[in-house]
């Protein structure tokens, strides 16, 4: 479940800050995969600093033993997940326009 908010919040934080720093978007396609990609690193990197489950078999089994939701965790993926994809897009937005 984690992994899928992660890919989903990067999605969206690629794409928004692809529509906010026009000079650095990568367009649709491209803002969404750096979005895709920077999501779930940002995620996991937010799950290793907080000591959150880092493997996804482990956490598919956490999932799968656990009875309900834990909202806190979720805002902590979509979350890291959201700004990570913002910063991959905009780091690789940054790098293409220097390229250019």
């Amino acid at each position: 479940m984690e992994l899928i908010v992660q890919l989903v919040a990067g999605l969206i934080g690629g794409n928004v800050a692809g529509g906010v720093a026009k000079n650095l978007s990568l367009g649709s396609i491209g803002n969404s995969i750096a979005g895709l990609v920077g999501g779930v690193a940002g995620g996991q990197l937010l799950g290793m600093l907080t000591g959150g489950t880092v493997d996804a078999a482990a956490a598919a089994t956490e999932a799968a033993a656990a009875t309900g939701v834990d909202i806190g965790a979720l805002i902590g993926d979509a979350a890291g997940g959201g700004v990570g994809g913002a910063i991959v897009m905009a780091v690789a937005g940054f790098i293409k326009s220097k390229m250019a």
